[in-house]
Parts: C-alpha cells; structure tokens; sequence
C-alpha cells in the first residue's frame, strides 16, 4: 500500500478546502513538491492531500505560473499559492516541519526565494531533498545499490546517480513533456537523456553507472506515463528502464517518508532551508 492510498484523496480534499480538519487528526508536518506544472503535498496518515495546477488567479489567459523549469520566478505568486492551499485559509497551517523536494543544481537565490515564499505556513523548520532522490523513495527503490534516476517533468528533466543513498552526480535539462510538440519531439528528449548518461559513463564513477544501468534506471515523473519515452530510453540505452509506481506523484511521497523518518530521527534530516 502506498501513502497516498491510506486516506480517499477526495475525502481529505474535502475536509481540507472546508478547512474542518479535526485537530486530533493534523501532522506536524508536510511534504511538499512545488512543480512548474502542479503543486503536490503530502501529510502522515493521510497521504496525497493536494494535487493542484501551480497557477495563480486562472482565467481565459491561462492564469500566471509563478514557477518555471522547476525554479520559483515569483515569490509572491508562489506565496499566494502555499497559503491557498496550505495556510491558514485551507484551515490548515501551524507546522512544525515542511520538507520540500529542490531541482538538482539549483542556485542559492532559488533556495532564498522558496524560504521567503514558504514563511506564510509558519513552520518551525524547513528541510530540503533533492527531487531525484526524493522519487527514488516514493518509488521503494534499494538505495543500498547505484542506482540512476531519470525524472521527467513538465518543464525540466533532472538525471541524478545515486550511490549508497547519496546524489554523487546530478544533470538537468531544461525540456520536458509541456514542451513536446511544440518546441521539442519524443527523439529529441530522449537523445538529450542518452548524452547525458553516455557523459556519466566518461566520468571516474562510470563504473557506478555502468552497474546502474545493468539494474535498470528508475523513470519517474509524469513523463514516465508515457510509453513511448520508456520505450525509447530502454532502447537506446541498451538497459531496462523502470517507471516508477504512480511516477507523478513519487517525489512528493519519498519527500514525506523522508520526514516522516527526520521527525522521529532527527540526525537523519537532509540540508535545512
């Protein structure tokens, strides 16, 4: 059983927009996936709770996207969104952790413009992880062993290599399914997948990658929902490619055991915000 399956997402949403969440049933903490498509969170015992296009204000236009290739462009936008979903006015709030899943590679006015927007859920601390290695435990993967995760997003694809739990090398493109048939093709994302993976074969832990590939790299994101991406992959890196259960949502999960574990572990926590 996963975590999102322990509670109806429909019933918890319920109770979430009523803002009647009975008190005796509120966590002290949140996981959250703040995505250029959708914003994910997660919350102990009670699983997916949101599930939400990361726009603000819809209308005809198509409403303003205040995260792009998965990096927050605008903080007060952002802001708005956490606290229309999260905060106080969705009746929740008063968190004592929030974990939140973080592109590879992200710069430190990134991470500057996330804890400013992430003030409004007044939470006494706030942890990242990176989103590859966050999928890899929504996903159940053995990290005892190297393992080579490819997340395929809205707006950005991120290839990490794992090795005993840790992120050791990370990639990450700006491409990803909303951009297929318009500015890119299926081909296209592949083969820019494959560079990167042959470029990792070139490196001293090419051993590693070689050894992940013969396990089989771990596809998550929503372009894991696409057949034709797997397909490709696995063909073109001669190794057998593994979309992860509920690919679009793995992220969110492994960010929620992942606090799940630091709450009651505090020396397992990851790098705070």
């Amino acid at each position: 059983m996963t975590p999102a399956s322990r509670t109806p997402f429909s019933r918890t949403a319920a109770l979430r927009r009523r803002g009647t969440w009975p008190a005796s049933q509120r966590s002290s903490g949140v996981a959250i996936d703040l995505g250029s498509a959708r914003t994910k969170a997660w919350m102990p015992d009670h699983g997916l709770i949101v599930d939400e296009p990361t726009i603000i204000s819809p209308g005809a236009d198509g409403g303003s996207r205040p995260v792009h290739r998965g990096v927050v462009v605008d903080e007060a936008g952002a802001a708005r969104i956490l606290e229309r979903l999260l905060g106080h006015r969705a009746g929740l709030g008063h968190y004592s952790m929030v974990v939140l899943t973080t592109p590879v590679l992200c710069a430190g006015q990134h991470q500057r413009v996330v804890r400013a927007a992430l003030e409004v859920l007044d939470a006494r601390v706030v942890l990242t992880i990176d989103g590859v290695k966050a999928a890899a435990l929504g996903a159940g993967a053995d990290l005892a062993r190297p393992l080579l995760v490819l997340d395929i997003g809205a707006g950005l694809t991120e290839v990490g290599l794992l090795v005993d739990g840790g992120l050791t090398q990370a990639h990450r493109l700006d491409v990803g399914t909303s951009d297929l048939g318009a500015t890119t093709t299926v081909a296209e994302l592949v083969q820019s997948i494959v560079a990167v993976v042959t470029d990792l074969l070139r490196l001293d832990c090419g051993g590693l990658v070689v050894d992940a590939l013969d396990r089989g790299p771990l596809l998550t994101g929503g372009g894991a929902l696409r057949p034709e991406i797997t397909y490709r992959l696995a063909k073109q890196l001669a190794a057998p490619v593994r979309p992860a259960p509920a690919p679009q949502t793995a992220a969110v999960r492994g960010a929620g055991l992942a606090m799940v574990a630091a709450d009651r572990h505090p020396t397992l926590t990851g790098q705070p915000l």
